[in-house]
């Protein structure tokens, strides 16, 4: 993946390796949904997309608001994303921090702007293609 915009596409490119990654993410929480142990993780999009971008804000933090709040921890080889994990609202007497409910929200969330994102690069495609063509 390049550093900086795409000048046709955006920032759309980048995006959609990153919604895809976020979405393996997901699936695997809900994977382990019922293993003891087991901490619901997540990507953090705008630090994953501004260090992919080449942005200077690329070391964006999630601010901690209780003492109780693990540190962020390490980032995902595959991406360069910064994997962050979840905070529980109702923590599990197992230790698991997997809300399938959110999850299953948060990977519909992250369906959307993947397709939205998806559609916005077909869409520049068919310019492209309509523009060599000279017409429809």
């Amino acid at each position: 993946m390049s550093n900086g915009n795409d000048p046709l596409f955006g920032i759309h490119t980048q995006a959609l390796s990153l919604w895809q990654r976020r979405a393996e993410v997901l699936a695997s929480n809900l994977a382990n949904a019922d293993t003891p142990g087991y901490l619901a993780r997540d990507v953090d999009f705008r630090s994953a997309l501004a260090a992919q971008s080449g942005d200077a804000a690329g070391d964006v933090r999630l601010a901690l608001t209780e003492p109780g709040h693990p540190a962020a921890a390490g980032s995902d080889p595959a991406t360069g994303a910064a994997l962050k994990y979840r905070v529980p609202l109702q923590p599990s007497m197992d230790g698991n921090t997997v809300d399938p409910q959110m999850e299953q929200a948060a990977y519909a969330e992250n369906s959307v702007r993947y397709q939205a994102s998806l559609t916005f690069i077909t869409a520049q495609i068919r310019m492209l293609r309509t523009a060599i063509t000279g017409g429809g």
